[in-house]
């Protein structure tokens, strides 16, 4: 993040011990490292919430496309059932035409048999 080297750290130490001064620079530093915990947690809070909202973005994205894919097997699904059902009713309505049709019937059967007494 910051390019800061050794030699630039000792700078400052002493710039500010001379500045500050040795009776309240542990208290200045100690102030100073709780600011920076609380930068260093707030920046990661909000990379965390980034990161939420992306995944968030993504599984939105993810419901969508199987709602869109259950829709178009629902459709599919329907239509081979009504192409089903209309050859069963085709095949139903050749039944019924089929028994409703008089049977041919032979001239033998017919004409009734005398039976002759003896």
């Amino acid at each position: 993040m910051f390019d800061v080297s050794f030699t630039e750290l000792i700078v400052i130490a002493v710039v500010a011990l001379i500045v500050i001064g040795p009776e309240r620079l542990p208290r200045v530093a100690r102030t100073a490292g709780h600011l920076l915990g609380r930068l260093q947690r707030y920046v990661g809070d909000v990379k965390a919430d980034i990161q939420r909202e992306m995944q968030l973005e993504d599984l939105k994205k993810l419901q969508q496309q199987v709602a869109e894919q259950a829709k178009s097997m629902e459709t599919s699904v329907g239509e081979q059932l009504k192409s089903i059902e209309t050859s069963l009713n085709e095949s139903m309505a050749q039944v019924t035409a089929d028994k409703t049709e008089p049977p041919a019937v032979a001239d033998s059967a017919a004409e009734p048999i005398e039976e002759t007494k003896t």
